[in-house]
């Protein structure tokens, strides 16, 4: 599936990535404290895409979860 990460002060993803077959991903972003949204785009249409908002602190590891349902 298609995940588009973006600061939360933008309006336009700065990374485009597809998770592997379990649906995990990575993305290392800059040093420093931010907000991010995060948001997953399945590939079966009426699956709506799901949103979520992540505070990153430094040079942290986050880990998140998003749940897609019909």
């Amino acid at each position: 599936m298609r995940v588009r990460i973006r600061r939360a002060d933008h309006k336009k993803a700065q990374w485009e990535l597809y998770s592997d077959h379990q649906g995990e991903f990575a993305q290392r972003v800059p040093v420093g404290t931010a907000d991010y949204i995060v948001s997953a785009e399945p590939e079966d249409k009426r699956v709506p895409k799901a949103e979520v908002t992540v505070h990153v602190q430094n040079d942290e590891r986050v880990d998140v979860g998003l749940h897609l349902t019909r």
